[in-house]
């Protein structure tokens, strides 16, 4: 099978690094700062769409700003304010013992997905990784599952989307391909369900059992 895993949220428990990126950014703009629970919502989603939220703006000129504000404090400190959820790295080798490929793919900017992947460890375990361009292209996952089916010649009926988050379980269903929604993340339950993933998972050993039951189905 083919498993392609989201980043945030499903790979890594990012909320450090990016509520703190946030705050960054509405405290550069002068702005009030929410605080750390009320940002939580908003790990997963494309930073663009988040910062229109934030803002209440469509203005792109105000959003850019925010996300390059946001990215100065990224780059500097928050990308590694993270931290990999428990028995990831054991599950994702299991994972590629059993004969499953393995791909990243996240609507972070591929550059700082790499990075992250890399310096947790992880790397090994993946055949690739796609994520969004830094000007926002490809941060939708309902084009980028396109873009990775189509560039991998992944045959949607023996391919996998697994996140925490609504847009992941879309990007899957709305390509063809089986979907896994996790709830150790930061999407709820009801959230996921409202998607129609395939399967709701609650610890990553679950996972692995089932897919290494899909391989035998």
């Amino acid at each position: 099978m083919n498993l392609l895993f989201d980043l945030d949220g499903t790979l890594t428990d990012p909320a450090v690094g990016i509520t703190r990126c946030i705050q960054h950014a509405m405290s550069q703009l002068g702005l009030e700062v929410a605080d750390d629970r009320a940002l939580l919502r908003f790990i997963g989603p494309p930073l663009r769409n988040a910062f229109a939220e934030l803002l209440a703006t469509d203005d792109e000129h105000l959003i850019s700003r925010a996300i390059a504000l946001y990215r100065e404090r990224f780059v500097a400190l928050g990308m590694f304010e993270n931290a990999v959820y428990p028995d990831i790295l054991r599950g994702l080798e299991q994972l590629v013992a059993h004969g499953h490929h393995l791909w990243v793919v996240t609507s972070k900017p591929r550059v700082y997905a790499r990075q992250i992947v890399d310096h947790f460890g992880l790397l090994s375990s993946f055949t690739g990784i796609y994520g969004s361009e830094l000007d926002g292209r490809y941060s939708d996952k309902v084009e980028l599952v396109r873009i990775v089916l189509e560039s991998e010649h992944m045959a949607p009926s023996a391919t996998w989307m697994i996140g925490d988050r609504a847009q992941d379980v879309r990007g899957g269903r709305m390509n063809g391909t089986r979907t896994a929604g996790v709830l150790w993340g930061y999407g709820t339950p009801a959230e996921l369900r409202a998607e129609g993933p395939d399967v709701l998972l609650d610890t990553m050993a679950e996972l692995v059992a089932h897919m290494s039951c899909s391989m035998i189905g």
